[in-house]
């Protein structure tokens, strides 16, 4: 493996806030449709089904982009292609903020999606070149700090800010930020990626390279944990969040909104934690055979076991304290980030810009599937006579019977990645 040179500690700082910035932003737009919501369901006249759409636009746009995303990365770089696509966003959010309809929500919702689409991809493709190995989960996990900082930005201060500015101003806002991040990422690391250029690789310009990802067993294995498990969570977290703090526990728009808020700062000091402890006590498959640690795929599936538990818990009762289970499905989740992790290593770095593209692909079109289909299956049920509460209950159920299917086929299959 190619060894990575040392970066001095300030540097390594601009690089990490340029690109946070950018995820915070991200972020932020995934998660506000949880708190104006029900500002759309009554100001537009949406119906669950057409909110679940109006959601998803983000995530199939972005899932769309991932295959063209991963060769322009390994092929031009982080910082000009993310730099370049948020562009996008800041024209998607200003069309949303301008839009009195569904089709033209949804068109801004989808360049905003094109838009963000790099903002994670672009970061892990470059630390994995500028950093040491051992350093990727702990990367990883800070930008989901910087992440979760955005959905924490997108719950109560939004909700502040509603009755000042409307949800039109909030995205109004949020397109001038995003145009303010893309100028960092441009200018502030030009230096930087010029000292650390793209590395020479017939694997990085062969047009076979996406069948070497999706044709590795490793990949496929972990891909469907993300795809379903981490796809789901996303769904809940940006979405049916909030609709459920109302229609099943009862809360009022405050109180879910304080919810959330708990809900994200608990995902982002879980995240915290993980950055500290998985450089320590987490053994990497791609790790010495001598070094000591709790195995990856141990601390995986005890995880993703939690979530599923929690989620069982939030189905077993309607009891006003019950949105302790979204804490603990929160905390339990942020295992998923030692799964892509373990994605990116399994291949060469010429190759990770593609890895971890298609690693986030199927994410999103997981989430995509999961937050529309949700919004349909709570129509249907209750086209068919169950109230709201039971409707939207029923769906979660269907949601969490498949990510237990998912973890059950992880577990049996016992594939290691091929070393790199």
């Amino acid at each position: 493996m190619t060894a990575i040179p040392t970066i001095r500690v300030t540097l390594a700082i601009r690089v990490f806030l340029s690109f946070a910035s950018g995820y915070f932003l991200s972020y932020a737009f995934r998660s506000v449709n949880a708190v104006i919501a029900p500002v759309l369901l009554d100001e537009i006249g949406l119906t669950n089904a057409d909110l679940g759409l109006l959601s998803s636009a983000y995530f199939i746009s972005f899932a769309c982009m991932q295959l063209p995303l991963g060769i322009w990365l390994d092929k031009y770089g982080s910082r000009r292609t993310e730099s370049a696509l948020l562009l996008f966003a800041a024209v998607g959010a200003a069309l949303f903020a301008s839009s009195d309809s569904l089709p033209g929500l949804w068109l801004g919702r989808a360049l905003i999606g094109v838009g963000v689409s790099a903002c994670l991809m672009a970061p892990i493709k470059a630390y994995r070149q500028w950093f040491a190995p051992e350093r990727q989960s702990q990367l990883a996990s800070w930008m989901l700090v910087a992440g979760t900082s955005g959905a924490l930005a997108a719950t109560v201060p939004v909700n502040a800010a509603l009755p000042l500015i409307g949800w039109r101003g909030v995205f109004w806002i949020m397109s001038a930020m995003i145009l303010a991040s893309a100028a960092a990422i441009f200018f502030l690391l030009k230096k930087m990626e010029a000292a650390h250029p793209q590395p020479a690789s017939h694997a990085a310009s062969s047009s076979g390279g996406y069948k070497q990802v999706f044709g590795n067993p490793f990949f496929r294995r972990m891909s469907l944990l993300g795809t379903v498990n981490h796809g789901s969570f996303v769904a809940l977290q940006t979405l049916w969040a909030g609709p459920w703090m109302i229609t099943v526990l009862g809360l009022d728009k405050a109180q879910t909104a304080r919810v959330l808020f708990m809900f994200n700062l608990s995902l982002l000091l879980a995240y915290l934690v993980m950055s500290w402890w998985a450089p320590r006590h987490v053994l990497s498959q791609h790790g010495s055979n001598t070094a000591r640690g709790v195995p990856v795929m141990r601390v995986i599936a005890v995880g993703l076991t939690g979530a599923i538990l929690a989620q069982a818990g939030m189905l077993a009762t309607s009891a006003s304290w019950s949105w302790i289970f979204w804490i603990m499905m929160a905390i339990c989740i942020t295992v998923a980030t030692l799964v892509q992790t373990e994605v990116s290593l399994s291949f060469p770095i010429a190759l990770t810009g593609r890895a971890n593209t298609a690693y986030n692909l199927l994410l999103f079109v997981g989430a995509f599937v999961v937050q529309w289909g949700v919004g349909l299956l709570i129509d249907l049920f209750k086209a068919h006579g169950a109230s709201a509460a039971n409707a939207m209950r029923m769906a979660f159920a269907l949601c969490l019977a498949c990510q237990v299917i998912s973890l059950a086929i992880f577990l049996m299959n016992r594939t290691r990645p091929v070393a790199v």
